[in-house]
């Protein structure tokens, strides 16, 4: 119930003033920002999408980036890995007029003063950087040269040349998300891109009766596999096979010792992560050195990189071996040039994928931001009359006022 007194119109006029000047603020701030929820209560059920939409567009937005960057580095790569064909097909002609026999000793020395700097060139491209000095073909580890040469005295040449390449990155690889828990699993390891040959291992050590004493883990090319106490050889084996490794395992039926053959051109990587099983099973001579040099001295080893392809016909070039250049050697360069044909493929392969998805967050992009201007959008046309309604009952309130309000101090003296 209300009490009236002369106080009552002055408390009515004042609190409609305020309501309208609170509703006038309101509706300037809509029109200064462009939003038409300015607070939570304007439109709880409409903030609460809004702040999912923008939430879901930032992650959209960085999935696109995260493509648009893999593509960029992408097509860094291809490049020298395309200059890097086109050595080894000069290479390749080469070694094929150096097998026909009519080139005399000293032509074949003089073939060999360009093979050695392709081979300078093709290291060149294997320690190649991006635009913020990572290596290229290093794996993840990027700060380092990913291929170290060693320069030794060669038959037949006055001067060192370059006896060996080894290589100083790993294989592990990144995992980058260019979608909603969609990964792209990015490997660059330079002893995958340069290599020749499968690279085979033919341990002595019998292992027929081996037992696992503790339990430990391997790492077979990046992959780590455990190896459970009382685990014999074959279940060894069978984990290997399994894991997803590029490496099969077997056992050698003359020695009982365990044999590893990577199953495409690439380089062992083979480690005792915890535990001692490799090294029980002759495989490594343990963890004093690095993968992938760590390997048994007894351990038997094959298969070389492109880049002891190229220094295997140098070398024969030099001491005019036309036996060697048109049998072996020209055998190892083919599976280098095929290994390379089919790593840039893998590489333009991973491209387009990157590419399709720049395409498709970048349209869902454009989608989400339509969502978030249908829930968070001011319509101006609405807006502006809204303002305008409130202008007018705001001036009406205080015509309305100041006629309340007529009496003066005359008038009270009276």
């Amino acid at each position: 119930m209300r009490r009236i007194s002369s106080g009552m119109n002055n408390a009515d006029v004042q609190y409609r003033l305020r309501t309208h000047e609170s509703k006038l603020n309101h509706s300037n701030n809509q029109l200064g920002s462009q939003h038409r929820i300015q607070q939570l209560r304007d439109d709880p059920i409409a903030a609460g999408h809004l702040v999912r939409y923008q939430s879901y567009k930032g992650r959209v937005d960085t999935f696109e980036t995260n493509a648009q960057v893999l593509t960029e580095r992408f097509s860094v790569r291809e490049g020298y890995m395309n200059d890097s064909l086109q050595i080894l097909h000069r290479v390749r002609e080469l070694a094929v007029q150096g097998a026909n026999g009519t080139y005399t000793k000293d032509d074949l020395a003089n073939m060999a003063t360009e093979v050695d700097e392709l081979l300078k060139e093709l290291i060149q491209n294997a320690n190649a950087v991006d635009q913020d000095g990572n290596a290229l073909f290093a794996g993840t580890n990027t700060k380092t040269t990913a291929f170290e040469v060693e320069m030794g005295n060669v038959p037949g040449s006055a001067i060192p040349l370059v006896a060996a390449v080894t290589y100083n990155g790993n294989v592990d690889s990144n995992k980058v998300e260019i979608d909603e828990n969609q990964y792209m699993n990015v490997n660059n390891s330079g002893n995958r891109t340069f290599w020749s040959e499968h690279q085979q291992l033919f341990t002595e050590r019998d292992a027929s009766g081996y037992q696992a004493s503790a339990d430990s883990v391997i790492g077979v090319d990046g992959h780590q596999i455990e190896i459970k106490r009382g685990d014999n050889v074959y279940a060894i084996i069978a984990k290997i096979n399994d894991s997803g490794a590029a490496v099969k395992a077997s056992i050698d039926p003359v020695t009982n010792g365990l044999n590893l053959i990577t199953t495409d051109p690439r380089q062992l990587w083979l480690e005792d992560i915890s535990g001692t099983t490799l090294t029980d099973l002759g495989v490594i001579a343990g963890n004093d050195q690095r993968p992938p040099y760590n390997l048994a001295v007894n351990a038997k080893v094959s298969g070389g990189s492109m880049f002891d392809s190229v220094i295997a016909l140098r070398d024969a070039m030099l001491v005019g071996d036309q036996e060697a250049i048109g049998g072996r050697v020209l055998g190892t360069i083919d599976q280098s040039m095929s290994n390379l044909v089919t790593r840039v493929a893998e590489l333009g392969s991973e491209y387009e994928r990157a590419a399709l998805n720049i395409t498709r967050n970048s349209n869902t992009s454009l989608n989400v931001t339509q969502m978030i201007s249908t829930e968070g959008d001011l319509d101006f046309t609405k807006a502006i009359t809204d303002m305008k309604m409130l202008d007018y009952v705001h001036q009406a309130t205080l015509s309305v006022a100041g006629k309340l309000y007529s009496s003066t101090l005359l008038n009270y003296m009276r």
